[in-house]
């Protein structure tokens, strides 16, 4: 046999395969950031919309609670749509479920900048983040198909700065515009205009698996819940589907984690533009830029704990969710208790570090343990339900947050919130100590 002309082809291969993993990596990053242009357009132009309320005659704390409704709403909805679009993801492929949420969530956006009654803007963004509920759960499929189980923390890590830097370039490059003198809605049709460019250069160049370029599909993690039957890309009924993950405990842990989570996330990327003017007193361009250090610190906390969790394997990572979880409580409790002494800088640095020990546990749910969990058959839908169970805690951080937040003022909702982080880490806990049960078996047979 000539295995050096063997040892060239597969180099040759390999560089073909690691091409084409580049460009959807590059897909995934720039297409949903886009979508983000479209989602974090709403906390953004939060003071903007709630200042033309007033001006029309609205009471300016029922147009904060309007707006804060009209956010839950959008977050039910989202969350709905998470469990919805995960089974529907598996069974079509990720590519029509990641091009479909862009396209609608375009519709939707402009739909909102159109009109200006509360009953529409709620249709709308209602509408828009059931179809942005597509995106991740599409990434998600895509990925198990595409990379090796060996580097999924890695490359769901690379993956989510997709949200957290999308996130941050987003929210700047809008505190920009309005700086500029753009209202509100032009900043939507605008988000609106350069995501519908993004979908048409992922309509182009996004492939549903290497198998679309000629090269072979990895395999999945061995640990999924489907077993050897996991490698296989298209379940074949509902109820095989999900069978494996309603017996799961593990599994079920984890959505209860992604639910506290998803509450603490939310929460800073829907009020800290508002909390920024109210508390703060940054300017609404201002508020709107800071804003921004939240998801960009959450995007260097990702890359550590993805990187991390590829060597330290997924007994490590209930450790880090556990922590994650205290730390962040420390720093809410900081909030609330703390006297800045009138600084701006200290609380907006203060959150941004809640994002840091926050963000990068949080993106082990919904990304690596989701493939771990689910394989090429079902990963979209543990994705989507994981996501889901989260985002209906999220739903309390639109309307429940803004009541918090009225009756109590920013230090009583941040008091609130840190006993969340608290309660939301005893199935880490849980996790961890289990993990724990399992080393000592092995030791004593050795």
């Amino acid at each position: 046999m000539n295995w050096e002309g063997l040892n060239s082809y597969l180099k040759r291969e390999n560089k073909h395969l690691l091409g084409w993993q580049a460009v959807t990596i590059s897909l995934f990053i720039t297409g949903y950031a886009g979508y983000y242009l479209c989602r974090s357009n709403l906390s953004v132009a939060m003071p903007f919309i709630i200042s033309d309320m007033v001006r029309d005659g609205y009471e300016p704390d029922y147009a904060k609670v309007a707006m804060g409704t009209i956010a839950s709403a959008g977050v039910l909805f989202y969350a709905i749509g998470k469990f919805i679009s995960g089974g529907i993801t598996d069974f079509l492929g990720g590519r029509v479920a990641f091009l479909t949420g862009m396209l609608g969530s375009v519709v939707f956006t402009i739909l909102f900048a159109l009109f200006g009654a509360v009953p529409i803007f709620t249709m709308a963004w209602m509408g828009n983040r059931l179809v942005q509920s597509m995106g991740w759960v599409a990434m998600v499929k895509i990925s198990a198909r595409w990379f090796s189980y060996s580097s999924y923390g890695t490359v769901m890590g690379i993956i989510s700065l997709s949200w957290l830097v999308g996130d941050a370039a987003s929210r700047a490059f809008m505190g920009w515009l309005l700086g500029m003198g753009v209202d509100w809605r032009g900043v939507f049709v605008v988000g609106a205009i350069i995501l519908f460019g993004l979908f048409c250069v992922n309509y182009f160049l996004l492939k549903e698996s290497p198998a679309d370029i000629g090269e072979p599909e990895p395999a999945s993690s061995p640990t999924n819940l489907f077993a050897e039957d996991g490698d296989s890309a298209r379940p074949t009924d509902l109820l095989t589907l999900l069978r494996p993950f309603l017996r799961n405990r593990d599994f079920w842990f984890v959505c209860i984690l992604s639910l506290g989570f998803t509450l603490l996330r939310e929460t800073f990327n829907t009020w800290s533009p508002l909390y920024y003017t109210e508390a703060v007193g940054l300017n609404g361009a201002d508020a709107a830029s800071s804003s921004a250090y939240f998801p960009l610190l959450g995007a260097a906390s990702v890359l550590i704990a993805g990187f991390a969790s590829d060597r330290i394997g997924r007994g490590g990572r209930s450790l880090i969710l556990f922590l994650g979880l205290i730390s962040s409580a420390a720093g809410l409790l900081t909030l609330a208790w703390v006297d800045f002494g009138g600084s701006q800088v200290l609380p907006v640095a203060m959150v941004a570090a809640i994002a840091f020990v926050m963000i990068g546990p949080y993106s082990y749910l919904g990304g690596a343990m989701a493939l771990d969990f689910g394989g090429k058959k079902g990963s979209a839908t543990a994705c989507g339900i994981i996501d889901g169970v989260g985002y209906l805690g999220g739903v309390l951080a639109g309307d429940t947050v803004a009541r918090m937040s009225v009756a109590y003022g920013w230090d009583g909702a941040f008091g609130i919130l840190a006993s969340v982080a608290v309660l939301a880490s005893i199935p880490a806990l849980l996790m961890l100590l289990d993990e724990q049960r399992i080393v000592r078996r092995r030791l004593r047979r050795y």
